[in-house]
Order: structure tokens, then sequence, then C-alpha cells
């Protein structure tokens, strides 16, 4: 089944918060983005300047059948130096994150789709990098299966000194998507 028709990308809003906020409270989405509760403060201190233009970081809100079922940001790893010091790629290349925030969504196949149509509408055209890395951790194997499914192909483990866990760092080529 094709999804593609179906699944929509809108610019992240101020109106969209008090999802976020729901969203990044829950435990399904805790255990693998973000990995704790976090305050409604928080959450605009780190979302409202990307949704202002202050942050280089894309964020969007996914859209099902013109529901909002999740978070997707694309951002250049060279724009976060830090960052970019442990994944240590010598290529312009982009990081994709996101997450499904309404349980009804998770694990129904939706993933792959929603990867491959935000890759070939944002990230590549966004960004005009040459790959796209993510990062899921190692034991996220739903998350890792997802992404092999869209394309992404293992590169290397790395250790983020403030992260708990380290990252699975997965890469897919501008010309590897179909």
């Amino acid at each position: 089944m094709c999804y593609n028709n179906d699944i929509t990308f809108a610019k992240l809003e101020e109106t969209d918060i008090d999802l976020l906020y729901k969203w990044l409270n829950t435990d399904f989405v805790i255990e693998w983005y973000g990995k704790k509760n976090h305050s409604y403060d928080e959450i605009v201190n780190k979302y409202l300047p990307r949704i202002k233009g202050e942050e280089p970081t894309h964020s969007f809100i996914i859209e099902y059948k013109l529901k909002k079922i999740g978070y997707i940001q694309t951002y250049l790893i060279e724009d976060y130096p830090e960052y970019s010091q442990y994944v240590e790629i010598n290529e312009k290349a982009a990081g994709l994150d996101l997450f499904i925030g309404e349980k009804e969504y998770i694990h129904v196949g939706l993933g792959k789709y929603i990867i491959k149509k935000f890759l070939k509408e944002y990230v590549f055209p966004i960004t005009n990098a040459i790959s796209c890395i993510m990062g899921p951790e190692p034991k996220n194997k739903i998350a890792i299966k997802a992404y092999e499914k869209s394309g992404f192909k293992y590169l290397k483990t790395i250790q983020v000194p403030d992260e708990d866990a380290p990252e699975y760092l997965m890469r897919i080529g501008f010309n590897e998507i179909d």
C-alpha cells in the first residue's frame, strides 16, 4: 500500500507548541526521542527559535490524511559544530530526526513513506546536501529497520558525550533515493 498521497508536511508554527508538549511527554516518544519529560517552557525555548528562523533547523509537523501525527526536522550537520565533530563526515550532509506522536500511527508501516517523501521534497532541496544522516540508538531496532527500508545504510556508531546512548549512524546519498 502506498501512503505517499496521504502524507504531507506543514511548517512548525507557534500554534503547534501545545501538541509538541503533549507528544514529547508521552512514554513511547520519551523512550527514543528526548529521553525525559519536558516542561512547557523547555519546549518553547527549544522550538520557538526554529519557528522564528533564528536557528538553522527546519522543523515540520507530519500529517497523515491531514491529521497531525508527528514531528520531523532537517538541518546541515556542519551547522552544529559540536555534533559535527563526532559525526566526522567529509561531505555536505544533512541530519534528519523524527517521531510519531500519535499512538495509533506507530508501528503501522508509515515510517519509510514519511522518510522517503521528506528526503525528496524537503531534506535535499532545502539543504543542498549530498547525503543525509540519521542516528537512532542501536537498541531501537524498529527505527533502524524503517530507515533501512527507506534506503539508509549503516555508517558507524558514535558516542556523543552529552547523550545517554550511542548513535547508530546511518547514511543515504542524494542519488540513492528512489
